[in-house]
């Protein structure tokens, strides 16, 4: 069973998810506070997280953040603001994916479980792949640079490992987000663009991205900058 951990100040929500969730044979479990939320993100290790943006103390930006220092968890994020903005801003800062309040929570489980798959990958197709010094292992679903262990969020392996099984591919943003995020949630081309920099930066100093004006991006061979 899977391990789920929602951080929001709503505990009805969370009590009616729970129950909800034990259909899908997801265990869920719940914190009202941030500080509750880091602690029993170290204690229960869980599979996802769900994060509301609005929290008490501090934002969910903030915790998003926190995580992101020292965990690659997926995360989902929730909000009943619905702004563009916020969806932005929570890619920037690693989000896996984000759900607007009010939502049906059948909704929810579909998102929690293709992202779940995307984790889980497909072991009988596991290969590494390598350009120069960057290796990518889609069995263990990791990648490294220069021999060192890549902390990727779930979308920015899944963008890295669509890039290295089609070298010199122009991808332009449509098709980007489609093989990211099928037809599941609410797309917008600057989610790719957001990705897209957050990826360079891990792979730098080395210059494995190319932007292709007018037609999108395309993976091609290490270039030193």
């Amino acid at each position: 069973m899977k391990k789920i951990l929602i951080i929001d100040d709503d505990a009805q929500l969370a009590k009616h998810l729970k129950t909800y969730f034990q259909r899908y044979d997801l265990s869920l479990e719940s914190a009202v506070h941030p500080d509750e939320g880091l602690r029993l993100l170290d204690v229960l290790e869980p599979d996802l997280v769900l994060l509301d943006v609005m929290l008490p103390d501090r934002d969910g930006f903030a915790v998003c953040r926190e995580i992101r220092q020292k965990s690659m968890v997926p995360v989902i994020m929730l909000t009943a603001r619905g702004d563009v903005t916020d969806r932005v801003v929570g890619l920037e800062l690693g989000a896996d994916d984000y759900v607007p309040k009010p939502f049906e929570p059948r909704e929810l489980v579909a998102r929690v479980y293709s992202i779940l798959k995307r984790v889980g990958g497909n072991a009988q197709s596991g290969e590494v792949i390598s350009y120069g010094a960057l290796s990518v292992d889609t069995h263990q679903r990791t990648a490294s640079l220069n021999e060192e262990q890549l902390q990727l969020t779930t979308m920015e392996y899944q963008l890295l490992q669509l890039f290295v099984r089609a070298p010199g591919k122009n991808f332009s943003r449509d098709e980007i987000l489609n093989q990211l995020r099928g037809i599941e949630a609410e797309l917008f081309t600057r989610s790719v663009d957001i990705l897209i920099s957050r990826l360079r930066k891990k792979l730098q100093p080395i210059d494995y991205i190319k932007t292709v004006w007018g037609a999108g991006y395309c993976f091609i061979e290490p270039r030193e900058t």
